[in-house]
């Protein structure tokens, strides 16, 4: 018997598509069936396994629910990343980079299939368990903003609340006009607002 440390490498690529189609099928049936009403025999049954498989890889739906808002919310981070590394870059004028960073998120991020099918898990469907994920979006700009900050292009304040004035102040902003869908330039002049105000807060701070 083969035990999981001794796998071969065919037999882990094997175990680990196996493990990836049970998740599309998974998140697939979760965000259009919502929580309650998908079944692991019909998770199963999309992936192409038997239901034994499905336990023997998830244990159970609610921590296969829990490995799907987690790969869900690691490819929304992903995302997020190349937008602080590619946007908000050292000796960039700290307004154009912040408002790169919040419009990218907020014109390609949050209409992205990964987008809609975290807030569908995790806001829409009330019959899902509310489980939590990591942060990870949230901490990678914290990292950055604590940076800025150590450079002097940030006045130095506590970065988890800066973060949670700048998403307040821009992104969510953003995100619930979006609802009436106003059309990019209102998206732009929202931003760049936000962008205004949260800089009079966290600005660099003259001498």
């Amino acid at each position: 018997m083969v035990r999981a440390e001794e796998q071969t490498p065919g037999r882990q690529r094997r175990t680990e598509h196996k493990r990836a189609v049970i998740l599309d099928a998974a998140e697939a049936l979760f965000v259009s069936a919502g929580y309650e009403l998908t079944g692991v025999d019909a998770i199963a049954a999309r992936a192409g396994v038997s239901k034994r498989t499905v336990y023997d890889h998830f244990g159970d739906k609610q921590s296969l629910f829990h490995a799907v808002l987690v790969r869900v919310n690691e490819a929304l981070a992903t995302a997020v990343r190349a937008a602080i590394d590619e946007e908000i870059t050292d000796g960039r004028d700290l307004r154009a980079a912040l408002t790169a960073f919040a419009l990218r998120v907020a014109t390609r991020t949050f209409p992205s299939s990964e987008y809609a099918a975290f807030r569908r898990l995790t806001t829409h469907d009330r019959t899902a368990p509310r489980l939590a994920v990591p942060d990870y979006p949230e901490r990678m700009l914290e990292e950055r903003f604590t940076r800025l900050a150590a450079d002097g292009a940030m006045a130095e304040a506590n970065p988890r609340r800066a973060v949670q004035h700048f998403t307040a102040l821009t992104l969510l902003l953003a995100l619930d006009a979006a609802k009436d869908d106003p059309g990019e330039p209102e998206i732009r002049a929202i931003i760049a607002d936000g962008v205004d105000v949260f800089l009079r807060a966290y600005g660099p701070r003259r001498r």
